[in-house]
């Protein structure tokens, strides 16, 4: 992590203030004066200002149950963001591990480790997703058979990966993906006749939407959550 970084997120200094104090040479590495904002920094490292020395923040990392016409985006002109959610500090530095579109609700991971989120999110780790998805009309089993075989979409130019699927009554399913294309879901549902009416997302990887999560609220993740990625 970059010094000023590292000072600014741990410290009531902001990236401008920290930088001056870097340059002013107030600040030391090891014990050695660091006058570079951009000096790399490790948790090993021993970081003092004035001789007070200053700690790596602890990381943090939360699940959200995303309420319908909120973006998961760390500003938006025109809607709510799932940041304006969290009444926290330094929540400018929290990014969103797995994004949903404005009107898909659901479970959304939200942290400052990029580590961490890189393994929810690369595409060669193929995280499974979760979604229920509610229909409008009734689905057939020709239908769920396409949608686990794979199908090509509009524009794409290979074939989903194979989806699983479990019939919940016939207008409410569960579809599980390992991939994460452009509005995916409704598109796929949409090459098989189906319009998408309602869509929720309760599971990434092995971490499953708290039930007692009402939309809009969120917690930080146990430990055990933490350690699934």
């Amino acid at each position: 992590m970059r010094l000023d970084k590292l000072i600014s997120n741990s410290t009531v200094f902001t990236r401008s203030q920290t930088g001056k104090i870097i340059r002013k040479g107030d600040v030391s590495v090891n014990g050695s004066i660091i006058k570079k904002a951009s000096f790399k920094v490790s948790p090993k490292d021993k970081v003092q200002y004035l001789g007070i020395e200053i700690n790596l923040p602890k990381l943090r990392y939360i699940m959200m149950n995303k309420p319908m016409k909120v973006v998961c985006s760390t500003a938006d002109g025109e809607h709510q963001t799932v940041l304006d959610l969290l009444f926290i500090a330094k929540r400018d530095n929290l990014h969103i591990a797995g994004r949903l579109d404005l009107d898909t609700t659901g479970l959304v991971l939200i942290t400052d480790d990029g580590q961490w989120s890189h393994r929810i999110t690369a595409p060669k780790h193929k995280q499974a997703k979760v979604y229920r998805v509610t229909l409008s009309e009734m689905i057939s089993n020709e239908a769920i058979g396409q949608l686990e075989t794979g199908l090509r979409l509009k524009n794409e130019a290979k074939n989903t990966l194979p989806a699983q699927v479990k019939k919940i009554d016939d207008k409410t399913i569960l579809l599980t993906l390992r991939e994460g294309k452009y509005h995916q879901v409704k598109r796929m549902l949409a090459a098989v006749g189906h319009h998408v009416e309602q869509l929720h997302r309760q599971q990434i990887g092995k971490i499953i939407l708290d039930p007692n999560l009402k939309a809009g609220e969120w917690r930080e993740l146990s430990e055990d959550e933490i350690q699934l990625f």
